[in-house]
């Protein structure tokens, strides 16, 4: 007869594609994310948290080429409905914006940070659950709006320790883009989005893999050969000048009768903007396109946003699918090692732009809409990498215990400590080992323990050992150095309070 084994026991490891985050990494994200919230707020911008499920049909089509109502998404049917754990923000926004259209001011600024969910294969760095933090005004047509969610953009990455001169805010819109596209002559909706993937691979392939696939294909790594687009090489070209309008810094003089640029400009942007004007030809959305982004580098210029922080490049599309004007993209610009030491850039934290359709489908009705989305755990790590983050949280003060029948005096002292805004507790283990008391300390970071024997209270004093300086001194200190600085001092438990606060204050 088989032995019965009694229940299986569960494995202790978390769910393919998840992880956890522990103190320090919980203390930096909030850190870096109040900042944020307080540009925002600075900004006028008002908080909104929203659930974390919505329904599949709020969601919307989430992924390309998707004909599953789930796919994409950790999604459940409950009582003839989809509901879904939420991909981005960005949807239930739009879905707030019908849903409480009579209530909210109009336009409706709004920020959102939290965890999203998307049922994707994980891989190294890519997880199912991440953070982001979004901003978005609703209801505002204007310019303004796009250029002030960069400005604001600008001041949050800068805010956080992302010093200017480390980072890139690149402007473009989609308009223009849609007009050189006119000027070719590619009307069909396919091809047009074809040419928008390809575009979009330009990191990843190079110019000479993004003129291959415009044409007739090329051989990827792996040897497989990918279809092109199919345009020949003149449009080809045209394609491609387009791509390289950055790379003009001379001006072109503009078509006269046009009003709309300068006719000669040593600024990169306004040369860009010349450039372009001449790609979208006859279109009407193109030269509407121009005339938009050349408003929006007028009014960060006048606040002081040159090209040397915000930038006008073509090259950025955005591979979703419902941006409809200007599209824009912060990128890290400073060097990194990858994993096998070479040094590359960091690249892009942060992207969004204008998106006038997305309400419409719960309204039917076009409401507009821009915003941006902080990739969390990306511009983190960038802080990890400028040396920006604490590589450890600050523990709290460590009141030891030597006598369990003193247990109240114990408390008191941390009660003291606590009622004065420092951070500390009370060990809670097994106080017969003094050493593991300290070992614990040790363990959770703590910059100081508190000792009081039973002589020590006899005589109303504690000891107060500094466990930084004491680690410092065990490493480097000589003999003097140790005389002169002690790491443990003998105060009266009536000055423990304004001891602690100055050894805080030593160290920072």
């Amino acid at each position: 007869m088989a032995k019965n084994k009694g229940p299986r026991r569960p494995k202790a490891q978390t769910p393919k594609g998840f992880r956890d985050y522990f103190g320090a990494e919980v203390s930096a994200r909030k850190a870096m994310l109040d900042r944020i919230a307080a540009v925002y707020h600075r900004y006028g911008f008002d908080a909104l948290e929203t659930s974390a499920v919505e329904t599949v049909e709020a969601l919307g089509k989430f992924l390309p080429d998707v004909d599953r109502p789930n796919e994409g998404v950790f999604a459940w049917e409950e009582e003839g409905d989809w509901l879904a754990l939420r991909y981005d923000l960005t949807a239930p926004l739009a879905r707030v914006a019908a849903q409480y259209r009579n209530d909210l001011p109009s336009p409706y600024r709004r920020y959102a940070m939290g965890p999203v969910w998307r049922n994707e294969k994980p891989g190294p760095g890519r997880f199912r659950q991440f953070y982001q933090c979004d901003a978005d005004t609703v209801g505002a047509a204007s310019v303004a709006a796009d250029a002030e969610i960069c400005a604001m953009l600008a001041d949050a990455l800068e805010a956080v320790g992302i010093e200017r001169g480390d980072y890139v805010i690149r402007v473009n819109n989609r308009k223009v883009l849609n007009g050189v596209l006119a000027s070719l002559g590619l009307a069909d909706e396919e091809q047009q989005a074809a040419v928008l993937r390809t575009i979009d691979k330009l990191d990843k392939v190079g110019e000479a893999g993004v003129r291959e696939l415009l044409g007739k294909g090329r051989l990827d790594a792996s040897g497989a050969y990918i279809d092109g687009v199919g345009l020949d090489s003149e449009k080809t070209n045209i394609v491609m000048q387009y791509l390289n309008s950055r790379s003009v810094f001379d001006s072109i003089s503009e078509p006269e009768g046009q009003g709309i640029l300068p006719g000669s400009s040593a600024d990169l942007n306004s040369a860009v903007l010349n450039n372009l004007r001449l790609l979208v030809g006859d279109s009407q959305e193109g030269f509407q396109g121009v005339r938009e982004l050349m408003e929006f580098v007028n009014l960060l210029s006048a606040q002081g946003y040159d090209s040397k922080r915000i930038i006008i490049d073509p090259s950025v599309v955005r591979g979703l699918g419902y941006y409809t004007g200007p599209v824009f993209e912060a990128e890290l610009t400073f060097e990194i090692l990858d994993e096998k030491g070479r040094p590359r850039q960091f690249g892009s934290v942060a992207g969004g732009g204008r998106y006038d359709d997305l309400v419409k489908r719960f309204t039917g009705q076009p409401v507009p809409a821009t915003g941006v989305s902080i990739g969390v755990d990306r511009l983190l790590a960038a802080l990890a990498a400028k040396g920006r983050l604490d590589s450890a949280a600050q523990g709290p003060v460590v009141v030891t215990v030597m006598d369990r029948d003193r247990m109240a005096d114990y408390m008191g002292m941390v009660n003291d400590l606590r009622a004065a805004g420092i951070r500390a507790e009370m060990y809670l283990g097994n106080p017969k080992n003094f050493g593991n008391q300290l070992k614990y300390a040790d363990k959770r970071g703590s910059p100081i323990a508190i000792i009081q024997g039973e002589d020590e209270a006899a005589r109303g004093v504690v000891q107060v050992k500094d466990l930084i300086l004491g680690a410092k001194l065990a490493e480097e200190a000589t003999v003097e150095e140790w005389k002169s600085q002690p790491a443990q001092v003998e105060v009266p438990r009536a000055e423990l309070l304004a001891t602690v606060r100055d050894i805080l204050g030593r160290h920072g």
